[in-house]
């Protein structure tokens, strides 16, 4: 367990470094942009860029976030609930959350296939769609992955990652 947790955290880690990545060009897209329109010269392209940049941006930390339990959470009623009860809440979100992001990197490699045999680009600069689909793709498992791990630590005694206020 503990090598598949470094792991997890590796993969987690690289992802929340190509969302970074993603955010800083971004930034420079859309300064660039915004400068150039007030120029009347708009940037080429800036639309596709910040399009399937913001894809990978979101997506990038998703994982870095979820494995974390950095996610919002509604605690009305968490001060009165048992704390088995909280754990067992705790534990199902981490396992639903593996399987509802387990199918989004199914559905969008399944996307992106079609994607690739139709040639689908984007509008201005022609940049395959099926990259930026795969890496979707690739940063969903990754997620689903860094949450079955996180349930499976919340699963074994004394491995309680979420600090409950009380």
């Amino acid at each position: 367990m503990p090598l598949l947790r470094a792991l997890t955290d590796r993969l987690t880690g690289l992802s929340a470094l190509i969302g970074g990545v993603c955010l800083v060009g971004l930034m420079g897209v859309i300064v660039a942009d915004v400068i150039g329109r007030s120029l009347g010269m708009p940037l080429f392209g800036g639309q596709d860029l910040i399009d399937m940049g913001m894809v990978l941006l979101v997506f990038g930390g998703m994982a870095s976030c979820a494995t974390s339990g950095g996610h919002i959470a509604v605690d009305l009623l968490q001060d009165r609930f048992p704390r088995p009860m909280n754990r067992a809440i705790d534990i199902f979100a981490a396992v639903l959350g593996a399987v509802i992001f387990g199918l989004i990197a199914w559905t969008v490699h399944e996307s992106a296939r079609l994607s690739q045999m139709l040639n689908i680009s984007t509008n201005l600069l022609n940049l395959p769609r099926a990259w930026f689909q795969w890496g979707l793709s690739a940063m969903s498992a990754v997620c689903a992955l860094g949450l079955a791990v996180r349930a499976v630590d919340l699963i074994l005694p004394g491995k309680d990652m979420c600090k409950h206020v009380s």
